[in-house]
């Protein structure tokens, strides 16, 4: 199969127009069902932890509540403050501590410490209470709430007996969280005692069995210090939580609520903010089982595809291969005229298109072999003799001659200004035209800038003033032909503003050296954006590095035209490989290009913004050019 023949194009084409669009369709789809999906889970996870806060916090709060009364009990309160320790108070202890534990629902454990008396009371289940005299208070109570705030959650841990004997011996050890409270003589902040309510986790487990699938999700509530209160796994639970997941909820935690996704998986997270505690529940949904309505929705797209990709390719080949049989059958045909048999016989198939070229094909071929050969040459010669007789007619010294002829008719007429227009385009002619001189002076580039000015001041009314300082002994400096025009076109292609105000350019020279002078060209015109200014000079100062990469170089076709200043360098080639790549709108490396060639690496082009508004462009040129040998380059 060839590459460049229309079947194969017409193939390739048609089966790029068909796959592109379905693949493409295919992408969209996947990642927008994908998306639509994620945020559909995204919105109901949200809602469901939001119901499940609300409940956890109904519990935290209970929990709260049932254990103040401590303080809504006045008669414990009295036992605590004064440290009584006889049968009634005691019974009073014992009684106070049954209520509150059988208002807290799935409660474990009530342990009650009074500082005064040095009195332990514990209450469980099954067991009727058990009293330790002359004790410490337990180390986790005092850990939790000994010295810092009155109120503290514990993470999960298992049950213990607070310093008791074991209470009853059959008893299993059981998954808690724990509240402590620090009992306080009010108003003072004197400590009467501690108390500690363990609930069993089956409380939270109640509540959040509903929040999450256990086959494919995971759920995690972790309290401000990083302790997991409750997980799927329990091997978790009580210890800290060192997951980069988590550092990400840490990161988002001045929101009450939100989600993000890390590692393969999206995580949703709701604040559980109470008096006693704040807790943060996490849940964790892999982004497989989130996208496996779109994977599965895809593989049947897929499957889709795949047979109609085999019915197209099959439809493509035969259609290609219908519509292309009679082009290359065309083809063989002026193949064979090509070589000389002019009276090959032409035969069409079908009455399509095709078909109608064929026919005209046939037809001009038998017109051509109705026609003498000779005459038809004599009537190519003809119509050659006329088309370069009438490109002889129109060349640059006959529109010289011409305008000369219109000025001279203007000033007969008594329009003045009209001949000193067309007498200022014919000096601009006549030195464009002059092909021979390559190098010109000061002097003369200035008189071409003053009958360029004055078509310009024609074109934009007198809009702009220009003034020249140069120094008469500067005037007979040498410089290559139009080098200054370029510049000046600058200002009426970009920096012109045609709004109204007076424009003003200012040519000036200025002696460096007995070698070397500056020519300045000033305008009040638009800055330079800053951008294309970097890229400016970034082109200028590219230009050096390509001279200096030619004169290394052999020209890669010896029969291109070449344009010599000292006999051993291509200009064209040259200002071409400066140019190469660079955006050449304002023409300005072109210029630096040919100041490099003729007067070497210390030639310098520099551009500049000024203040208020307007752009400086500066040329550093010698006074003298010089050949390769050393001596004045002839014109």
């Amino acid at each position: 199969m060839k590459w460049k023949s229309i079947r194969t194009k017409l193939i390739v084409f048609m089966l790029i127009a068909t796959i592109v669009p379905i693949v493409t369709t295919m992408i969209v789809f996947y990642f927008y069902l994908s998306q639509s999906m994620k945020d559909r889970v995204i919105h109901e996870t949200q809602n469901l932890l939001y119901q499940g806060q609300r409940n956890v916090s109904a519990v935290l709060e209970e929990l709260n509540r049932s254990s103040l009364n401590v303080y809504s009990d006045a008669e414990l309160y009295r036992v605590l403050q004064s440290g009584s320790s006889d049968y009634q108070a005691d019974t009073r202890v014992f009684a106070s501590m049954f209520y509150i534990k059988s208002s807290v629902p799935d409660a474990y454990l009530v342990y009650l410490y009074a500082e005064q008396s040095h009195k332990a009371t514990i209450v469980a289940n099954g067991v009727a209470g058990k009293r330790a005299d002359n004790t410490l208070v337990f180390s986790d109570s005092e850990r939790y709430v000994g010295s810092g705030a009155a109120v503290s959650l514990q993470p999960t841990h298992l049950s213990h007996s607070y310093g008791f004997a074991s209470l009853q011996p059959q008893q299993s050890s059981e998954k808690v969280f724990t509240l402590h409270r620090r009992i306080e003589r009010v108003p003072s902040n004197d400590t009467l005692g501690f108390l500690s309510i363990d609930v069993k986790l089956s409380l939270l487990t109640d509540i959040v069995d509903q929040l999450y699938d256990s086959k494919d999700e995971n759920l995690y509530i972790v309290d401000d210090n990083g302790y997991i209160v409750f997980s799927n796994e329990d091997q978790q639970l009580g210890k800290p939580l060192h997951a980069s997941w988590y550092k990400g909820a840490q990161a988002q935690n001045g929101q009450e609520s939100g989600n993000f996704e890390l590692n393969g998986s999206l995580f949703v997270y709701e604040r559980v903010q109470t008096a006693i505690a704040g807790w943060t529940i996490v849940k964790c949904i892999p982004t497989t089982s989130l996208i496996q309505q779109a994977n599965e929705a895809v593989t049947i797209s897929l499957l889709i595809l795949a047979v109609s990709l085999i019915v197209i390719v099959t439809a493509i080949i035969i259609v290609s291969l219908r519509i292309t049989a009679p082009i290359k059958q065309l083809v063989h045909y002026m193949n064979q005229v090509q070589a000389g048999n002019l009276n090959i016989p032409i035969q069409s198939s079908g009455n399509d298109e095709i078909a109608l070229v064929v026919i005209r094909f046939r037809g001009m071929m038998d017109t051509i072999n109705n026609l003498i050969l000779r005459e038809y040459k004599l009537e190519l010669a003809n119509k050659t003799n006329q088309l370069k007789a009438l490109q002889a007619q129109i060349n640059p010294h006959f529109l010289n001659n011409t305008i000369q002829i219109i000025g001279t008719l203007a000033l007969e007429l008594g329009v003045p200004r009209i001949y000193a227009l067309l007498s200022a385009l014919a000096r601009m002619m006549r030195y464009s035209m002059d092909n021979e001189t390559r190098t010109i002076t000061l002097r003369d580039e200035l008189s071409h800038l003053k009958a360029y000015i004055e078509l310009q001041k024609e074109r934009y009314e007198n809009s702009f003033e220009f003034h020249t300082d140069v120094q008469e002994e500067l005037l007979d400096a040498e410089m290559p032909k139009m080098i200054l025009q370029p510049v000046l076109e600058n200002y009426f292609k970009h920096g012109m503003d045609k709004s109204g105000k007076t424009g003003k350019m200012l040519l000036s020279t200025q002696s460096i050296d007995d070698e070397w002078f500056e020519v300045v060209v000033e305008n009040n015109g638009y800055a330079i954006p800053d951008k294309r200014l970097a890229e400016l000079r970034l082109e200028l100062a590219s230009a050096s590095l390509v001279k200096e990469t030619h004169l290394n170089t052999t020209p890669l076709n010896d029969n291109e035209p070449r344009e010599s200043i000292d006999g051993d360098i291509d200009v064209n080639h040259f200002i071409k490989k400066a140019q190469e790549g660079a955006n050449t709108r304002i023409g300005l490396p072109n210029v630096f290009a040919r100041m490099l060639m003729v007067y070497g690496d210390g030639a310098k082009l520099e551009i500049e913004n000024i203040s208020p508004q307007g752009v400086r462009i500066k040329l550093m040129m010698k006074k003298k050019i010089e050949t390769q040998h050393g001596g004045k380059e002839q014109g």
